[in-house]
């Protein structure tokens, strides 16, 4: 492929593959319990490409977010499922064919649901009760947002961390790590071979682990200038009654730290922007493991299947 023709990329570590979005296409590629390499692509155009009244800054990164996760869910349930049929096969259990009944869905869904509430509980409920609880914080919501945003940062890197160290997802953090590598090859316009993309780093500044530092830090200002305001007129009569309006206001911090994001990669070289990067890159020393030569070429076949249409 041309250096010029190249054209910005990202992905996600599924299980036992990669996952790697190209402009109009999504690819992903995964390596069975037998060795062989199964993939599946589609074609996908964002809403934001499609539709120019949606192409605005902040608004386009919070529709993205939302397909992306949406994507990236559907992805890593479809990788799952390969996984579950390799351990059925190998212990020689039948392997159920056809989509999922209504039962299956209405579980799969509660279970989801589930995920999401004990998510708000970790993550917002308790930092905020902890900050209440403090008592010193009553009359200056800045301070307030303030302390619980960082008592929030410190849970999800303390989370990362701790699930760092299960068996499995250390294997997902490698395939992350592959992934960043791949991605770093492509992006310099190397020949995509195990070679070059062996001794690319596996820290990129376009991560979702970057995104959620980022992310972090902007709800809190978000947040702090909503409450402000606020309290000026109002108070929260409980802690719930606050995660419910921060959550409303949740699609415009996604959005600023999707802008973000973009200009700390188009800017990577100036010297404030390489420190404000910094703490995004150091917490992928715990996202993303060195991987396998296997690994590896798990992730250059995502990348130039996601890439096809353009070698056409």
């Amino acid at each position: 492929m041309k250096k010029e023709e190249k054209i910005s990329i990202g992905g996600q570590a599924v299980i036992e593959g990669v996952m790697m979005r190209s402009p109009e296409y999504v690819a992903t590629v995964i390596r069975r319990a037998d060795g062989t390499l199964e993939n599946r692509v589609e074609k996908f155009i964002p809403t934001a490409k499609r539709k120019k009244i949606f192409n605005i800054p902040v608004v386009r990164g919070a529709i993205g977010l939302y397909e992306m996760m949406k994507l990236g869910v559907g992805t890593l349930n479809w990788s799952a499922d390969k996984a579950i049929e390799d351990e059925k096969k190998a212990k020689g259990q039948k392997i159920q064919d056809g989509e999922k009944t209504f039962f299956q869905k209405l579980v799969d869904g509660l279970g989801t649901g589930a995920v999401l509430i004990i998510a708000l509980a970790i993550f917002m409920y308790v930092p905020y009760k902890i900050t209440d609880l403090l008592k010193r914080f009553e009359t200056n919501q800045f301070l307030f947002n303030l302390s619980a945003g960082i008592i929030r940062t410190a849970f999800i890197i303390l989370y990362m961390y701790a699930i760092s160290f299960m068996k499995d997802v250390k294997r997902l953090f490698q395939y992350h790590g592959a992934e960043h590598k791949s991605i770093a090859a492509y992006e310099k316009g190397l020949e995509m071979t195990v070679e070059n993309v062996k001794v690319q780093t596996r820290f990129h500044p376009r991560c979702g682990t970057s995104f959620i530092l980022i992310t972090a830090i902007i709800t809190i200002i978000v947040f702090s200038i909503f409450d402000s305001f606020y309290y000026m007129f109002y108070t929260y009569p409980n802690i719930i009654s606050r995660i419910i309006v921060h959550l409303l206001f949740m699609p415009a911090a996604v959005g600023v730290s999707y802008e973000l994001l973009k200009m700390s990669e188009k800017y990577s070289e100036i010297g404030m922007v390489k420190i404000l990067i910094q703490p995004g890159l150091w917490l992928q020393h715990i996202t993303t493991n060195e991987p396998e030569e296997s690994q590896l070429e798990v992730a250059i076949e995502s990348v130039m299947l996601s890439t096809e249409y353009l070698r056409k």
